[in-house]
């Protein structure tokens, strides 16, 4: 029986393993994980205020503050004031924006997907059923 320091190390290294190709996947589409982060945030769940998308991408607010102003400066995304809150603003993608990461996110998932061929669809359910349970688990502990 694999013991849990084990199975943490094959865990370890499969995710370096996978993060890197993750990122290099990213930066060949010319953006940082960052912008793609939020272009994909955007993508998928469409336009939603900035503090909302720092929750989901897991950037601070000062960082997710210098990432909207970067993309913005480049024409990908765009600042609406919320009508309702003169105080929020909600990013949305531009034309540019949207074509960027459409494309993007296509040629990245690709990338992604050549990793998990490796996995028929059971397995892949199973992989992926497993993943969640450990992680509700360790979620659910409080050591220190």
């Amino acid at each position: 029986m694999e013991t849990g320091a084990h199975i943490r190390l094959i865990f370890g290294r499969a995710h370096k393993a996978l993060e890197r190709v993750d990122r290099a996947s990213i930066s060949r589409t010319g953006l940082n994980v960052s912008d793609f982060s939020i272009l994909e945030a955007l993508l998928h769940k469409g336009a939603m205020p900035i503090n909302t998308i720092g929750e989901k991408v897991l950037l601070t607010s000062g960082s997710m503050t210098a990432a909207a102003n970067r993309l913005e400066e480049k024409g990908l995304v765009e600042r609406i004031q919320d009508p309702s809150d003169g105080r929020c603003y909600y990013l949305h993608l531009t034309k540019n924006g949207l074509k960027l990461i459409r494309d993007a996110f296509r040629i990245h998932s690709e990338n992604l997907e050549k990793i998990f061929a490796v996995l028929d669809d059971n397995e892949r359910e199973e992989f992926a059923r497993l993943l969640k349970k450990i992680g509700c688990q360790a979620q659910s502990m409080d050591l220190i």
